[in-house]
């Protein structure tokens, strides 16, 4: 167990190679087809790397579709940007690093680091043509509606002069030009920013170029709206423009925009470490000089600017990339927060107050007394139920002892604040704030600092692993006993991604969850070893042998005539025993339905392999998020069959790699609501797409159908008039 300390550990010099984890192999089953395409499994697996590439067609078929409004398609178009931002710097940089360090281990579909970075190189660029066309269209779109965006070349002299004024008051204070000559080494190119390349002459003496670096700032918008027009035009262009205001007395023979993508595949030696904070913060120093795994070019007019470039980055030319506009795609989506256009936009949605919770007269835990309350964000409002939890909690004067999990929790997080006001109230607060979160490392470290400060307990965890449950545990002293109350859910303690992820939550006092649920934070704070959980179920203790008994056991109803059904809704799948058991539970008639948003390595639909297997993917104005897993169990009626809410999802790193908890619902209403919400996504046809055998996917929505969308229907079902919605509440408030 590491708890969160003062020290901090001597720098780590030399990277090593993570290590590789091995794959169980695969058990031979008699009579089961499956073991006779082992040894050649591209036949039952797809690529890992070629799903997610996939998925980011179908976020940019969601920017491509006519039904959506104008600016919710741009969101898509620069969804599809940033997403593959992440991409190259985790996936492509983790299948580098594996090449340079020799590593030949080969994926589920039987390819080498090198092969897939063949397939990746190959597949790129009919992705980036359709941005391009696509980010025309848009373009096209918004100047029909009253927004053209144009060059600075476009613009008429006053148009200019207005444009000129603006950059010498606003921008031209903030830029740094940095050339590199004997007295000026080669700048550091910090990681996703936006960069001038300047090929410079001077005229005394024109026979040797110098390479200057202008750096895009992004303190400042990115686009400007020139006055009395309706054009637009992006920083990049103005800055361009007045490149020689930057050079004076030296010739500007050329420039190009270019934008670096660095390698975030981290390697940790957490066994080693003295002090977690401190190896988390030396890795944060390293990550922003880690090796660069892309570099994006916009239109260059002169060769030699891309030739010193690939020289002084050090970089080949299966690294390049051509820019599919002569700006960051991902400024489609400030142009959109830019442009007060709310009929363009998806309608304002304000989250309901879960039903159970309205009473004013009554406190949240009287509430929960009452029945376990299953919440399904952002259609009820977490602020009025997860948020009001913890913070009723840290001011209850009869709470004793709070316990939360935070992964993700965003800035100015109302459950940091409410943990620290708990604390100075003299409570007994834990808090396990995961340092490992990618890309949320350097905010956590600041919030587990605050917390300690305040005289929260903060650990960081199981070393080795991540913590990824997401579990608050309250513990309050009543008239007649002390009793716990839990949130369990399937997404973050995060105010802001609330209201666009679609997460489910469960709050209890059932004490069969809430007596596991002690033992699970002291197995997270201290050296518990229990492992016989009867309700809760635990990654890495006991959630992957319990997936394959539950997948084994309908199987076995399935044999034996009796009711059998496999649901399950998450957001990625690749782990290859848990496919393997499904491909068997399918050879035995299992009907299993799999709602996977992002990639999925199983493939349904091969004959006499996968027949009564189905996956489908649901996209639109809210991630989809939650992790929801339904096993039928031989019931006549479903209901009867057990329910799941997790956190995790059916990959490797989630079972075997990460502590993560999934918990059971009991409550029957809770199971009705759980049911119905199954049901409308694997009937939706409006925001859905359906895996063929050949792991590509198709719209389930054909031509003239007049559904809504399963999200626009579980709005619709919320917002009933008798229901409190957010916005009520404030009013409230005010008054």
């Amino acid at each position: 167990m590491v708890k969160a300390s003062s020290k901090r550990a001597k720098t780590r010099q030399n990277e090593t190679l993570a290590k590789t984890r091995s794959k169980k192999s695969i058990r031979k089953k008699k009579k089961i087809r499956v073991v006779e395409h082992t040894r050649s499994s591209a036949l039952i697996f797809s690529n890992r790397e070629l799903g997610w590439l996939n998925f980011n067609l179908r976020v940019l078929a969601e920017a491509e579709d006519p039904q959506n409004p104008l600016l919710e398609r741009l969101n898509f178009l620069s969804i599809s940007s940033s997403n593959l931002d992440e991409f190259f710097m985790k996936r492509v940089g983790g299948l580098k690093r594996h090449v340079a360090y020799g590593v030949s281990a080969k994926s589920s579909d039987g390819q080498t680091p090198e092969m897939q970075l063949a397939m990746i190189k190959k597949k790129i660029p009919a992705m980036f043509k359709k941005q391009k066309v696509l980010s025309e269209d848009l373009k096209k779109l918004l100047r029909h509606e009253g927004a053209n965006i144009v060059s600075y070349s476009d613009l008429k002299d006053s148009e200019r002069k207005f444009v000129r004024d603006f950059f010498n008051l606003n921008i031209f204070p903030i830029l740094t030009p940095l050339s590199v000559d004997p007295g000026h080494p080669f700048p550091f190119i910090s990681n996703l920013s936006s960069s001038l390349g300047v090929a410079l002459l001077n005229p005394n003496n024109d026979e040797e170029k110098l390479f200057a670096r202008v750096k895009i700032p992004r303190v400042i918008n990115q686009w400007i709206f020139v006055e009395g027009t309706n054009k637009i035009v992006h920083l990049v262009d103005v800055i361009r423009a007045h490149l020689p205001d930057l050079f004076p007395s030296m010739k500007v023979v050329g420039s190009v925009l270019f934008r670096v993508s660095r390698n975030a595949d981290s390697d940790r030696e957490e066994e080693d470490a003295e002090d977690l904070l401190a190896m988390i913060e030396e890795e944060l120093r390293q990550r922003r000089f880690a090796e660069i795994v892309r570099l994006e070019f916009g239109h260059c007019s002169d060769p030699w600017l891309k030739e010193f470039l690939m020289s002084q980055l050090e970089l080949k030319e299966d690294d390049l990339y051509p820019m599919q506009q002569e700006f960051d795609l991902t400024d489609f989506s400030l142009l959109a927060s830019s442009l007060n256009w709310p009929k363009h936009k998806f309608p304002t949605w304000s989250p309901v107050v879960p039903t159970a919770l309205t009473d004013p007269a009554i406190t949240i835990f009287d509430a929960i007394k009452k029945q376990d309350i299953l919440l399904h964000h952002p259609f009820e409002s977490f602020s009025a139920s997860v948020e009001r939890l913890i913070r009723d909690a840290s001011l209850d004067p009869d709470v004793l002892a709070i316990k939360m999990t935070l992964y993700r929790t965003g800035d100015n997080s109302p459950f940091v604040k409410a943990l620290i006001e708990a604390a100075e109230l003299g409570k007994q607060v834990v808090c396990l704030v995961e340092l490992k979160a990618r890309f949320d490392e350097e905010r956590n470290i600041y919030w587990a600092q605050e917390l300690e400060n305040a005289g929260v307990h903060v650990v960081y965890g199981v070393v080795g692993l991540k913590t990824h449950a997401k579990t608050a545990l309250i513990v309050r002293k009543e008239s007649d006993r002390v009793r716990c109350y839990a949130h369990l859910g399937t997404g973050n303690y995060n105010s802001s991604t609330s209201r666009f992820y679609t997460d489910l939550g469960l709050l209890t006092c059932d004490e069969r969850i809430t007596n596991e649920l002690v033992e699970f934070f002291n197995y997270l704070t201290g050296k518990s070893l229990k492992q016989d959980y009867q309700h809760l179920i635990l990654a890495p203790l006991n959630m992957f042998s319990k997936m394959k008994e539950y997948i084994q056991r309908e199987r076995e109803h399935a044999i034996a005539g009796r009711p059998a059904l496999i649901m399950a809704k998450f957001n990625n799948m690749e782990e290859n025993d848990i496919s393997l058991a499904l491909y068997e539970a399918s050879q035995s008639n299992v009907p299993i339905h799999l709602i996977v948003r992002g990639f999925c390595c199983i493939k349904p639909h091969m004959k006499g392999i996968s027949e009564t297997l189905q996956v489908q993917s649901t996209l639109g104005r809210f991630l989809e998020h939650s992790r929801v897993f339904y096993f039928r169990n031989g019931h006549e009626d479903p209901l009867d069959g057990d329910f799941f809410i997790a956190s995790a999802d059916w990959m490797y790193r989630n079972l075997h790699a990460r502590v993560e908890s999934m918990s059971p619902i009991y409550d029957r209403t809770a199971k009705e609501k759980l049911w119905s919400i199954l049901q409308m996504y694997w009937n939706d046809k409006k925001q859905s797409w359906t895996m063929k055998s050949d792991a590509t996917y198709e719209r389930k929505r054909k031509a003239g159908d007049a559904s809504v969308g399963v999200q626009n229907e579980l709005m619709r079902l919320a917002a009933s008039p008798l229901n409190f919605t957010e916005d009520d509440l404030i009013k409230e408030e005010k008054e």
